[in-house]
C-alpha cells in the first residue's frame, strides 16, 4: 500500500529536502514514465546544514552532493516502496524539466530559467520517487508567480544581460564575467538573475550553497 503523502512530506523534509511537485503521471503525460504518481524533491531551508556534516561532504571524494542525494533519495524509496530517479547520471538523464512543469510548480521565466512557485529561481531538483499507485496530493497553484510579480526585476538583473527575453542563455557572456573582479558577488552570493526573483526568497539559501553551485558552474 502506498505511504500517505503527508507522511512522504514530513520524511522528506526530516532528511533535509522539500517536496517540489506531484504529478498523477497519466494525467499529466509525463515523459518516460507509466502511471502511478511521481513525486520530486529539491533542497530546502535545512539542506545545506545537513549536507555540509553528511560524510560524502568531508571524505574528499568527487561529487558530494549527487552522492548524498543517491543515498538519501534511494533511503526514501526503499522506506516507501518508490523507484527513484535521478537528475544526474546519465546520458541518458531523467526529463526532470518535463516533469517539473507539469507538476504545475515549475514555470517558464521571462529570461527562459525556470521559476517554482515556492523557491523561485533558486531550483535544486535532487530526485523523485515514482509510486505505482495513485496518490492524493495537494493541487498545485494554477499560475506562475510571474504572473502577477511586478517590474519582473529578472530581467534587467543580469550585469552583462546574458540573460534576457529576446536571446537564449549566452553562456560565454557569464562565464567571461565570473572571470573577471566585476563578476564577484555573482560567484560569492548566486547568480544575480536568481536572486533578483522575488519568489527565491523562499528558498532560505546560504550564500555558501550558492557559491559553491557558481564555482561547479564554472568550472
Amino acid at each position: 500500500m502506498t505511504a500517505p503523502y503527508d507522511a512522504i512530506r514530513q520524511a522528506t523534509e526530516a532528511a533535509g529536502m522539500i517536496v517540489m511537485g506531484a504529478l498523477d503521471v497519466a494525467a499529466s503525460g509525463a515523459k518516460g514514465l507509466s502511471g502511478g504518481t511521481l513525486i520530486l524533491l529539491g533542497a530546502g531551508p535545512g539542506f545545506w546544514n545537513i549536507l555540509t556534516a553528511a560524510p560524502e561532504w568531508v571524505d574528499g571524494t568527487p561529487d558530494p552532493i549527487d552522492r548524498w542525494s543517491t543515498r538519501v533519495v534511494g533511503g526514501l524509496s526503499d522506506r516507501f516502496g518508490a523507484v527513484a530517479y535521478y537528475p544526474f547520471g546519465g546520458p541518458p538523464y531523467a526529463p526532470f524539466i518535463d516533469w517539473a512543469q507539469k507538476s504545475g510548480r515549475a514555470f517558464s521565466s521571462p529570461t527562459g530559467m525556470l521559476v517554482h512557485d515556492q523557491v523561485g529561481m533558486m531550483i535544486s531538483y535532487r530526485g523523485a520517487l515514482h509510486f505505482a499507485d495513485a496518490m492524493a496530493f495537494p493541487a498545485p497553484q494554477a499560475l506562475s508567480p510571474c504572473e502577477s510579480c511586478s517590474g519582473k526585476p529578472c530581467l534587467s538583473a543580469c550585469p552583462v544581460g546574458a540573460l534576457g527575453p529576446d536571446h537564449p542563455y549566452d553562456v560565454p557572456r557569464c562565464h567571461a564575467f565570473l572571470d573577471r573582479a566585476a563578476g564577484k558577488s555573482c560567484m560569492m552570493e548566486g547568480c544575480a538573475v536568481r536572486r533578483a526573483c522575488p519568489v527565491s526568497r523562499g528558498a532560505n539559501r546560504a550564500p555558501a550553497q550558492s557559491a559553491h553551485h557558481m564555482r561547479s558552474f564554472h568550472r
